[in-house]
């Protein structure tokens, strides 16, 4: 049975890696004005969507247990307001750094847990005493998709 959840953690790893792979070439390759504009008309710019995801893949720090957040400020700004809101935003340079950033240092969290370690509750479900692990919050329940 071990192997088996070691073997769907692999695979969940393998496609975190591979999802955050892809989302960074993206973002080196598209230019400053192409981020800055709508991904399509009336829907957000490319610039709060590089903030958003940062944002909320800095928000794993704290809630898996593995430190605080790199960039809580990003937080209020990218996750708790909408696109265009008139909050002060980083600089598109600051922003692609803040996402290289929070990834490599996530990455190196993630791929370096045991497998029990990631069968532990994370810190927001503690708080709640529900019981969920690591594994289903970050997102790798849905192998295969």
């Amino acid at each position: 049975m071990e192997n088996s959840n070691q073997l769907v953690i692999k695979s969940c790893l393998d496609a975190w890696n591979t999802h955050t792979s892809r989302t960074d070439k993206l973002i080196n390759e598209l230019s400053d004005e192409q981020l800055q504009n709508e991904v399509a008309p009336g829907r957000n710019t490319g610039v709060y969507l590089l903030g958003h995801l940062t944002a909320v893949h800095d928000n794993l720090f704290p809630l898996l247990g593995i430190g605080e957040k790199l960039y809580g400020e990003l937080y209020d700004t990218f996750v708790k307001s909408p696109d265009k809101s008139g909050l002060a935003i980083p600089s598109l340079h600051d922003l692609r750094n803040y996402w290289h950033e929070v990834n490599e240092k996530l990455s190196e969290q993630l791929n370096a847990f045991t497998f029990d370690e990631w069968l532990q509750k994370h810190a927001a479900l503690l708080q709640r005493q529900r019981q969920r692990t690591r594994v289903a919050t970050t997102g790798f329940f849905s192998i295969g998709n």
